[in-house]
């Protein structure tokens, strides 16, 4: 293992193609041992990015440091990447295809055989061993690619919208493997536009917009600190108590009654003033916002478009 801190760490990164900023001026700090997603629209930057941390690309301006150094050879075997563009040697058998792909970042022979056996039975693919991948179908390819990913067990994993095309079933599978890497102690870079995706896996995340870094937090910390006061309630008895100073409109979503809080607001009060009511109180949360709706408020609508946010959150969310 490297002494450095930060498996990743970038500073000052700008790309240009043709006259486009591509990543404009971009900071990043990975911690070891963390899931830290790299989010925003497609077209924001962050396969860009990911091409430089890889040493594919290099930048017109600033630093990228792989491991505590320039992303030179060594420390790409240390990774695991698995890029948005997936491909196969399509006559390979599959076996054979990851037992070459392990042998190149250095695990012997029989002992990639016998990992790649082993992967293919959990995934799932035990019987198609011996089949040419241009037998499988793209969910099996997307499996296999992610094997060769984790087969040579990388300090880093580098995933690139991993589970694109995948079934909900596969997906969480996947997402269970990536979190088993996270407990050993591998530090894994997640990249995707789909924000409920971050939400299940990071544990911080980056949210970049336009080839700029728009917000860089703890996800817990960004939620508590982006919470509006919007307070969700489920009740049995009168609703007279729901009126009061605190609250400024109640609104009716799809899980129920939702209480706008006046800035300032304590919603202890309201509570107390339902319990002197005596009404049988269900449900009274505090309502962190999602990614989603963090993403449109910093980054403004244009960019909530590019990022697949429902046409019904647009119409409400602020820039």
């Amino acid at each position: 293992m490297h002494s450095n801190g930060h498996a990743l760490r970038l500073r000052g990164v700008t790309k240009r193609f043709a006259g486009h900023t591509a990543v404009d001026h971009f900071d990043l700090e990975v911690p070891r041992g963390v899931i830290y997603g790299l989010l925003g629209p497609n077209g924001s930057g962050k396969t860009t990015t990911i091409r430089m941390i890889m040493g594919i690309l290099h930048p017109d301006e600033g630093q990228v440091e792989l491991l505590g150094a320039e992303p030179e050879q060594t420390r790409r075997e240390g990774v695991g990447y698995l890029p948005e563009e997936r491909g196969l040697y399509r006559r390979m058998k599959v076996l054979e295809l990851l037992v070459f792909l392990a042998e190149i970042r250095g695990v012997r022979r029989s002992e990639a055989r016998r990992r790649a056996s082993e992967w293919l039975e959990r995934l799932g693919l035990g019987e198609w061993a011996d089949k040419k991948t241009d037998e499988l179908s793209k969910g099996m390819h997307q499996k296999v690619q992610f094997i060769s990913t984790v087969l040579h067990d990388p300090e880093v994993l580098i995933l690139d919208e991993p589970f694109s095309g995948l079934d909900p079933i596969n997906q969480d599978v996947l997402e269970g493997i990536v979190r088993e890497f996270r407990a050993r102690g591998t530090t894994v870079l997640f990249s995707t536009h789909l924000m409920h995706q971050a939400e299940q896996l990071c544990e911080r995340v980056c949210l970049i917009s336009r080839a700029r870094k728009v917000l860089d937090a703890e996800l817990k910390e960004l939620k508590a600190r982006e919470r509006k006061g919007d307070v969700a309630v489920e009740f049995e008895g009168p609703d007279d108590w729901l009126k009061g100073p605190e609250v400024e409109r109640i609104e009716e979503r799809d899980d129920g009654l939702h209480l706008v809080l006046r800035p300032g607001a304590d919603p202890q009060a309201i509570l107390r003033r339902g319990v002197e009511a005596g009404v049988r109180i269900l449900r009274f949360d505090l309502v962190e916002p999602t990614l989603h709706e963090i993403f449109v408020r910093h980054a403004g609508t244009d960019a909530a478009v590019d990022a697949g946010v429902p046409e019904a959150f647009r119409a409400g969310g602020g820039a």
